[in-house]
């Protein structure tokens, strides 16, 4: 089935279903094309991480790989919906989802990460962290392993939301990473970026 053009409400996009995945942004489907093998990897194995780790603190969490979709809600434009790369919330959250469309709208998740790729450098650093910060997310990780980048050059960003404003921490090589969600976290940059 083709995905339909122009531009589509919120409740539009919730209602899609032809088996693709798209963001919503600013009313219009953009493609989320699969990822490539090391953004995949360092996906699978931050969020068996998370999952462990969430087991280990006794949580009623749940961590997530692409499966969860976030609203922004625009100003004077149309809405957005970004689908993190791991989204980790509650399970109240998560249930709450079961029967519908798994877009949260009313509460934000706990902690998004998203791994940068080629074409997504300035969305990824940028308008996604601006974007994170007006539902509140309390902390918004950025792996960027691109290494043809003096602007972004690799490592692991950590954005904590403190009084409103995202606060930010960035990792490289052998510095352990801090996270207020995980803070018993045991994990370098280097690990997270599967450097040799």
């Amino acid at each position: 089935m083709q995905a339909p053009t122009g531009r589509l409400t919120f409740e539009e996009y919730c209602n899609l279903d032809n088996g693709d995945r798209y963001e919503l942004v600013n009313g219009e489907l953009v493609e989320m094309p699969l990822a490539r093998g090391k953004h995949a990897l360092i996906v699978d194995a931050l969020n068996d991480i998370f999952k462990a780790q969430i087991k280990q603190m006794g949580k009623d969490w749940i961590s997530l790989h692409s499966s969860i979709g976030v609203r922004i809600p625009q100003v004077g434009r149309r809405d957005t919906s970004r689908i993190p790369d791991i989204c980790v919330v509650t399970n109240a959250q998560w249930h709450g989802l079961l029967d519908k469309s798994a877009v949260l709208e009313d509460s934000p998740p706990l902690l998004v990460v998203e791994v940068v790729s080629e074409g997504t450098q300035i969305i990824d650093h940028r308008r996604k962290r601006a974007e994170y910060n007006i539902v509140e997310i309390p902390e918004y990780w950025v792996i960027d392993f691109i290494a043809n980048s003096s602007t972004y050059p690799p490592g692991v960003k950590v954005l904590t939301l403190i009084e409103g404003f995202y606060e930010e921490a960035v990792f490289r090589g052998d510095e352990q990473i801090v996270s207020p969600t995980f803070p018993e976290l045991a994990l370098t940059a280097k690990q997270i970026l599967l450097e040799v």
